[in-house]
């Protein structure tokens, strides 16, 4: 396809500016979102195990509610029954106190001699903190501020996508699938950006999109009322309440193992992971399901919902659930499904995690272009030394990509030896320490140093999580193997890329920015004069 050349000229520009601009955030924010394709057993490897009994069986669950609502009738507000525990979840009730955003919860289970056992929860909060990091790509600031700017760099995102595809277009037959390695580095590492970006480009379409829903996900549900609300329109597939029992007493509830049988029954193919019953603004009994069908996307990263009558099973709104909502809720859900990957179950999962990979390659090679494509600019004009901004620039490409890697690695580490006393705040606290000492590292050593000794840095970082599990073992028995193997994976990648890296800097083109020798140069070359001509090149880096 042939494109004008000043407006192939116009796009790359945009596509390097803007990439430039965005890279660093996405970069964090597609690894901590590969991460989280995994929230599940990260919180199982990283939660200490209880010391409550074991969960008593499902049939055997409202005497357990009996129990609880006895000692603590405050949980009568809203409670849940799990009909599937484990490391993550070991109680079969549970109920929460305090605010929306930081809710205590209390287990619940029966001793061998039928009596109750309460106690707090002490779920590691790792996982939701790497979350956050995502959702946040990475700025320590509050959830309001943070959301917009990254709405903004996600807007940024999806025009560096539009013009990326623009300016690929005239060789896209030609490049699709050519990696060149050879002498010519930036030749080899535009190529794996080509490729990367075009194989997983309905990928990065689909997350620059619903990222930017999810940042003015309040402004659009504001517009969205003033829009349609005062309208009066009724609230689709939503049954009336049941009457009131004419003798005051509470209707008798269906146990959760009928309950759950009803409407497994209604909508076959839904499993059933937990029943919150709650009173609804009537006064009425109420039961929220939550569960997982892998034909259909899921509301929630790994969940949808249905609401039910707690006396006689039937649905009473359908709006979350999987497979049964209407074409408009079905539309919406598939949004939210298409960026968690919440469908198709682990081959999902896996395929969105590499992707997520890719997608923080991808960031990475294209800061690493840029950078380079300046450096050749400066050379011709005249610079000999590279300058102050394309050092920072290139010391930064590398201070956070392995900053983030390196910070989450030990913050996640860390949960095992923190225990019940772990905190959001406190992994927090180990994250930016870890990420701003290698970034601050990197500027201080400059590019082609900063690389060469934080990448085998960033890679024992990853080892302290199979070390934790080592270490632990009697604190933390050994479950979820996968989180130490995948450690080891990227621990050895890392390990790969740092002998690349020394290879590049000892004989690589002495002015690129990842080579030793520019520092050498730059202390041997004369003082710079008006008119000096650039150095001779050797093996053009770019």
């Amino acid at each position: 396809m042939k494109v004008r050349t000043d407006i192939l000229r116009m796009y790359k520009e945009i596509h390097g500016w803007v990439g430039i601009v965005s890279g660093l955030a996405l970069f964090i924010a597609f690894f901590a979102g590969a991460v989280t394709m995994f929230e599940e057993p990260i919180q199982r490897w990283a939660s200490a195990p209880t010391s409550l009994s074991a969960p008593v069986p499902l049939e055997r669950a409202p005497e357990l509610v009996e129990a609880v609502l006895a000692a603590h009738p405050e949980a009568a507000r809203s409670y849940d029954v799990h009909l599937e525990t484990g490391p993550e979840n070991p109680a079969r009730v549970t109920w929460s106190q305090g605010s929306r955003r930081d809710p205590e919860i209390f287990l619940a289970a029966l001793a061998p001699d039928g009596t109750l056992e309460v106690e707090k929860q002490a779920a590691s909060p790792v996982a939701q903190f790497i979350d956050r990091l995502h959702q946040q790509v990475g700025l320590p600031f509050a959830h309001e501020v943070a959301m917009p700017i990254m709405g903004a760099i996600s807007l940024l995102y999806f025009i560096a996508l539009v013009s990326g595809v623009i300016v690929l277009l005239p060789s896209l037959v030609a490049d699709f699938f050519a990696v060149r390695v050879g002498k010519n580095a930036k030749r080899m590492w535009l190529d794996v950006h080509n490729v990367l970006g075009i194989v997983s480009l309905p990928f990065h379409i689909v997350m620059a999109l619903t990222a930017v829903v999810f940042a003015f996900h309040d402004e659009f549900y504001d517009l969205q009322g003033a829009a349609f609300m005062d309208r009066g329109a009724p609230r689709a597939q939503m049954a009336p309440p049941p009457p009131p029992n004419p003798n005051g007493q509470g209707p008798e509830l269906l146990t959760p193992a009928k309950l759950a049988q009803r409407v497994e029954s209604q909508a076959p193919g839904f499993t059933i992971r937990a029943i919150t019953y709650h009173t609804g603004r009537e006064g009425q009994p109420q039961a929220r399901l939550s569960g997982h069908d892998p034909r259909f996307g899921l509301r929630g990263p790994t969940f949808g919902m249905v609401e039910a009558d707690p006396v006689t099973g039937a649905l009473t709104d359908t709006t979350y659930m999987p497979g049964l909502q209407d074409a408009w809720g079905a539309t919406i859900t598939n949004f939210f499904a298409l960026h968690f990957g919440s469908f198709g179950g682990a081959p999902i999962r896996w395929s969105y995690f590499l992707l997520g990979l890719a997608g923080a390659m991808l960031f990475y090679t294209g800061n690493l272009l840029w950078v380079e494509s300046r450096r050749k600019r400066e050379r011709k004009a005249g610079a000999v030394t590279q300058t102050r901004a394309t050092r920072a620039l290139g010391a930064l490409t590398v201070g956070v990509p392995l900053g983030c890697v390196a910070g989450i690695a030990v913050t996640l580490a860390a949960a095992k030896p923190l225990g019940t006393e772990a905190t959001a705040g406190i992994h927090s606290a180990i994250y930016y320490v870890v990420f701003t000492g290698f970034v601050a590292w990197a500027l201080v050593r400059g590019t082609a140093r900063g690389a060469r000794e934080l990448l085998p840095a960033a890679a024992l970082a990853l080892l302290t999580i199979p070390l934790a599990s080592l270490t632990f073992l009697d604190l933390h028995p050994w479950s979820q193997p996968l989180v130490d193997a995948v450690s080891v994976a990227l621990a050895a990648s890392l390990t790969l890329a740092a002998r690349a890296t020394r290879r590049r800097a000892r004989n690589g083109p002495r002015d690129s920015v990842w080579s030793h020798q520019s520092h050498k140069a730059r202390a041997d070359s004369p003082p710079p004069e008006a008119g000096h001509a650039a150095a001779p090149e050797r093996n053009p880096a770019i």
